[in-house]
């Protein structure tokens, strides 16, 4: 099995464009390890079809590959792995400071726009839970943020990220119950 490379430089139009998808940078961080398909689906929540489309556009990009198989009941199950654990956009890529700036702007609000749709779904998995009489712990948080300018803008946004990375940082170990990994999200 060959091993995974830390940063991979994306130096093709076709692989830039193949990341800019937030489900694809979901599914890469799932494909770290060798796993099938059906095990990110489930890791993301989503339908197996919709993550073996994406899947195999990575594989047409190659940005994962194909590592392996495995017997599940009656069926043989391909084994992907992700081709590095981060991923560099080349400045040979050609494109302008401008081009770059609004495909990261267009990619944040696409991953915006994914994830609220996968709150829903989990909201909604959730209260179904609480009415079958579990009870799920929870917690919100919502405000509204007036900044003065661009300047603010861009500090609060690196303040933002430095101390979500310190509070995973924190509190990120795995629980084990049964021998499985309960996931956490953070959105």
């Amino acid at each position: 099995m060959e091993k995974i490379q830390e940063t991979y430089v994306v130096e093709s139009q076709e692989q830039a464009s193949c990341l800019l998808h937030p489900l694809r940078g979901e599914i890469l961080s799932r494909l770290c390890s060798p796993a099938s398909a059906a095990q990110v689906a489930r890791s993301l929540n989503e339908p197996p079809q919709r993550i073996n489309y994406h899947i195999k556009a990575l594989e047409k990009a190659n940005l994962v590959r194909r590592v392996g198989t495995r017997q599940v009941r009656n069926l043989v199950e391909v084994l992907y792995q992700a081709v590095a654990r981060n991923y560099l956009l080349s400045d040979t890529l050609g494109w302008g400071a401008d081009t770059v700036q609004k495909l990261k702007d267009q990619s944040s609000l696409r991953h915006v726009y994914t994830t609220a749709e996968r709150l829903k779904r989990d909201a909604l998995r959730l209260m179904e839970q609480t009415e079958a009489g579990q009870e799920i712990p929870s917690a919100t948080l919502d405000a509204v943020i007036q900044l003065a300018d661009e300047n603010h803008r861009e500090a609060f946004v690196q303040d933002y990220i430095r101390l979500m990375k310190q509070l995973i940082q924190k509190y990120q170990k795995k629980k084990q119950v049964n021998h499985l990994t309960i996931p956490i999200k953070c959105v």
